[in-house]
């Protein structure tokens, strides 16, 4: 990885492109901390200091620490990333948007515009519920129309200015420009918690105790970091062989290929549909005051809240962490039926005259690679619950309450694992390029007698 970077350093091109990406990111951290007009920034602090539930600090992470600062970044790109998710959805849902995503690149444009369309609406409906839920609890300075509109206006505005930076980053920069944000709001959160977890476990103890300690966390994140890079490239490859073809004096086909099925097959998405599942009671309970009683209905809070779980003095709340774990497996395989169809690749292959060795073409083909299917998806639902829990576990029994959870992990380690694959074809395609400008001059050359 590092010489990747340190061979891209040294093409002008790529290198142009890298500090255009550091600039955007730049502007994007300048914008983290920069305050939305006529907000009380000590209410959000001392909101956040009051609450022992984490549904609005896996948001916080998200954002990187925008919202806690209450900053004109505040939603960062998280309606995006729901709107994109809402898209691929309905493209399933509705043959007009499948239709249009199989137009080729001209589909894909109309369906990036309706995201953005999107994007703006939910940021739109979600300032509009900060401003007036928190506005009427002590956010804004003075609670009227005026203030809570230009609040709502600056953040839908701020998360709008987001996608932008995110798409000239995908369009000029190194590319993936929407997770290289989120890349950066998320690492801006690491040290704060490393300091934490320094004053924590480390501060004040013996010598010993203290390298003890600091030789046990790094284990365990380089554990979980190694674990999250062999789950994110894993694959199950499925031999595919294509029948001979003969047509005049030319022979088509009869080469060997393999599809490949990652073993994360959903990446992130079944954790954060879960997360989000679980935390939205919890949200809704905090904005109506309620949730801090004895009741059935606190019970019930209590367990949704991860905080709660893995806890030995409360192992009754931990019920909670079980029922994540069944969504976690039961979007894992929602969401991979809805964004791998068996039946179209069987189709496909038969339409080039491609099979599986031993398996016969049509429903046996399917039915093979449902088999499959299924079996890697448990597989990798399992890698991201391993990961997942991690956390919660150092959180519940030794009360590390950190925002660089199993989410962000994956998060973190996915987007430079596939930016670093973007500046190698990058500098691969520039290699080729060179190659073939240099033998068009070599032969433009020799045709004049040089």
């Amino acid at each position: 990885m590092l010489d990747t970077v340190r061979r891209a350093f040294r093409i002008e091109e790529i290198r142009k492109k890298i500090f255009y990406t550091f600039l955007m990111l730049i502007v994007v951290r300048f914008g983290s901390q920069l305050p939305a007009p006529g907000v009380d920034p000590t209410f959000i602090q001392n909101f956040f200091a009051n609450q022992t539930g984490d549904a609005f600090n896996f948001f916080d992470a998200f954002t990187g620490g925008s919202f806690t600062q209450m900053s004109v970044f505040a939603l960062s790109i998280t309606p995006y990333i729901t709107s994109s998710i809402i898209m691929q959805l309905l493209t399933i849902a509705i043959p007009k948007l499948e239709d249009m995503q199989k137009e080729g690149a001209d589909g894909r444009k109309k369906i990036a515009a309706i995201t953005r369309y999107v994007t703006v609406v939910l940021a739109l409906i979600e300032s509009t519920a900060m401003a007036v839920g928190f506005g009427r609890q002590g956010l804004l300075v003075e609670f009227n129309f005026v203030n809570a509109a230009i609040v709502v206006c600056t953040l839908t505005a701020g998360s709008a200015f987001l996608m932008w930076i995110g798409e000239r980053i995908t369009e000029k920069g190194v590319g993936n420009g929407i997770s290289i944000v989120l890349l950066i709001n998320i690492l801006s959160r690491v040290p704060q918690d490393l300091v934490q977890l320094y004053t924590q476990f480390i501060s004040g103890k013996t010598l010993a105790k203290g390298i003890l300690a600091a030789v046990i966390i790094l284990l365990v994140l380089l554990a979980v970091v190694v674990f999250v890079i062999i789950l994110q490239d894993g694959e199950r490859r499925i031999a595919v062989q294509y029948s001979q073809k003969v047509q005049g004096r030319k022979t088509y086909g009869g080469q060997s290929s393999h599809i490949p099925l990652k073993v994360n097959t959903a990446g992130v998405i079944p954790i954060i549909f879960a997360s989000s599942l679980m935390q939205t009671p919890i949200v809704i309970a905090t904005f109506l005051g309620k949730g801090d009683g004895t009741g059935i209905g606190s019970q019930i809070l209590r367990a949704l809240n991860s905080n709660n779980w893995c806890d030995p003095d409360n192992l009754i709340y931990s019920i909670g962490l079980i029922f994540y774990i069944i969504l976690t497996i039961f979007f894992a395989y929602f969401y991979t039926s809805i964004t791998f169809n068996p039946l179209e690749i069987a189709n496909n292959m038969k339409k080039s005259g491609g099979f599986v060795p031993g398996i016969r073409p049509g429903k046996p083909t399917v039915e093979y690679f449902q088999k499959i299917l299924n079996y890697i998806i448990f597989i990798g639902a399992c890698g991201l619950i391993i990961v997942q829990v991690i956390p919660f576990f150092f959180n519940g029994v030794f009360g590390a309450n950190v925002s660089f959870g199993g989410t962000s992990l994956i998060i973190i380690v996915g987007v430079v694992l596939e930016t670093i694959k973007q500046i190698e074809s990058q500098m691969l395609v520039r290699n080729y390029t060179g190659f073939l400008n240099n033998k068009g001059n070599s032969m433009k050359n020799s045709f004049l007698g040089y």
